[in-house]
């Protein structure tokens, strides 16, 4: 008899979330696992989420990073410097929203819609065109959750097919964003790093810092310019305790096992004022 292994991974919010979307796919592509399956587990915050994964609940993490409309995920980028879990993938989720409602209800019913702000704000469009009142919520499948209990006709939520098919709502609009390349990317996290293997596309994700010296930034920088390295990502953030000092969040192509990479973060160590690699991963494709 075959055991299969189940492999749980924890993501923020409830059943239905695009987190809990992100969790059921970390094997996809390059990081396939097999006979391995998902367990996703439901955490109230990204600091439990992490701590799940730390104290040995779960295995892995899915975490958002990065949104293709919203940018950086500010919390969660914060958390990632005071964790010692390590990046060992990525996933890419496209956010398509859907208008949800109990059943039997209709659009011309609907007066107010609830879910997470910035779901809200990516369905502005569509809502104003319908006169439908935006109700702020703690997140989207939390909204749809809710909106049994509230047993309201005249009230719909924003939020993902899964939640509809989850908690027994009927979908009145489907994609309604107002954007069609909404997509969030996420970091799959876990205690231990995975083997390099060849012939893999990989990314790097890391921090560094520099001081406040003419062409400080620049002399960082040129050190990935003159090993021939492709930066995808560059983005800086206030460093706690340190008023105007900044730390710059990079995401590079390749892997630090690979020679030019691991030159180059040996040269930036002697240049930055600190260097911090939150791992190497296999570079996930874009969703369609």
């Amino acid at each position: 008899m075959q055991v299969t292994t189940k492999t749980r991974v924890a993501f923020q919010g409830v059943p239905g979330a695009y987190s809990e979307i992100a969790a059921l796919r970390v094997f996809e592509g390059s990081l396939g696992g097999g006979d391995l399956e998902v367990q996703p587990q439901g955490y109230p915050s990204f600091h439990d989420v992490l701590e799940a994964v730390r104290t040995g609940e779960c295995e892995r993490a899915a975490l958002p990073i990065e949104n293709s409309l919203a940018g950086g995920v500010i919390p969660a980028m914060d958390l990632l410097l005071d964790s010692d879990l390590r990046v060992i993938g990525e996933v890419m989720v496209r956010v398509r929203h859907q208008l949800l409602a109990l059943p039997g209800t209709r659009l011309e019913d609907l007066e107010r819609v609830h879910s997470h702000p910035q779901a809200l704000a990516q369905c502005a469009g569509f809502l104003k065109r319908h006169g439908l009142q935006p109700v702020p919520a703690y997140d989207t499948a939390g909204s749809a959750q809710d909106l049994l209990s509230l047993n309201d006709p005249h009230a719909g939520c924003i939020a993902s097919r899964r939640a509809g098919e989850l908690y027994g709502l009927e979908v009145l609009a489907s994609d309604i964003e107002d954007e069609d390349f909404n997509t969030t990317r996420f970091f799959v996290l876990s205690r231990e790093r995975l083997p390099f293997r060849e012939g893999v596309p990989y990314k790097t994700s890391l921090v560094f810092a520099v001081g406040h010296h003419p062409g400080d930034l620049v002399s960082a920088l040129a050190v990935f310019r003159d090993h021939g390295i492709n930066l995808s990502k560059i983005e800086s953030r206030p460093r706690r305790n340190r008023p105007w000092s900044y730390l710059f969040f990079v995401d590079l192509e390749g892997h630090t096992e690979q020679a030019n990479v691991r030159a180059a973060m040996s040269e930036l160590t002697s240049t930055a004022s600190m260097v911090r690699v939150l791992g190497s991963y296999p570079s996930a494709e874009m969703p369609l």
